[in-house]
């Protein structure tokens, strides 16, 4: 399997294409800010055809680029639905007042064929079957894809060390340490995990080192303390 990323734009959000192989149909996931010539130029280098776009959530440093990746191409994106709205109008995901601009003079749209996951989904886009979790905690709508034995796409879920954020609307501190222990505490330590941010890592090393999954565990088996400080990486 191919994938192949790059860190897009102003925040660093981490954007990859996915393929069984060069030359073969592939998949884009999490598109950011200014990601759409770096998704250009991975599909040239390894000659793509994109099928589809796969947002892990809807914040915007996620779906920046999503209407001209999917205009370029001609493909749908795939959402949750508890995200879908954060597409036409991002600042209802920073806590902005309504209408107050993301960006100044940056208006904001669905692309043309949205697809909403329920987030217990398993579908199958460019050849490759992709399990998909519902993972509320970062955003009420927020999920993960998983290529079975092969790599977890977390997206603002699980990062090398930390987790993403629960202090904007659609956050909770509850919410994301029941996703982490239901959707990744049952995955191989072997398990790939490219995050939404930061360094790529592996399920087994995030068990043995990441506090936030610590606490996780601890809950599951009935020891709630402090836990860590809240986190503050990702939007």
């Amino acid at each position: 399997m191919l994938v192949a990323g790059f860190p897009a734009g102003a925040w660093g959000t981490n954007c990859y294409v996915v393929a069984p192989a060069p030359g073969e149909q592939c998949v884009v996931v999490d598109p950011g800010h200014e990601a759409a010539d770096g998704v250009a130029d991975l599909v040239r280098e390894h000659r793509l055809q994109p099928v589809a776009v796969l947002l892990t959530h809807g914040h915007v440093d996620h779906t920046f680029s999503v209407v001209p990746v999917c205009g370029r191409y001609g493909v749908p994106a795939y959402i949750h639905p508890a995200d879908r709205h954060q597409l036409a109008d991002p600042g209802s995901g920073l806590g902005l007042a309504p209408g107050q601009a993301v960006m100044p003079g940056i208006t904001f749209s669905e692309p043309d064929d949205v697809v909403e996951l329920t987030g217990h989904d398993t579908i199958t886009l460019a050849g490759i079957d992709l399990t998909v979790e519902h993972a509320p905690g970062h955003t009420r709508g927020s999920v993960t894809f998983r290529v079975e034995h092969e790599v977890l796409f977390s997206g603002d879920l699980l990062f090398q060390g930390s987790i993403g954020r629960t202090d904007l609307p659609g956050g909770s501190y509850d919410e994301i340490l029941d996703s982490l222990a239901r959707v990744i505490l049952p995955l191989p330590d072997e398990l790939l995990v490219l995050s939404g941010h930061g360094a790529t890592t592996t399920v087994g090393a995030e068990r043995a080192a990441n506090p936030f999954l610590a606490e996780a565990i601890a809950r599951t088996a009935g020891v709630i303390g402090a836990g860590p400080a809240a986190p503050a990486r990702g939007w």
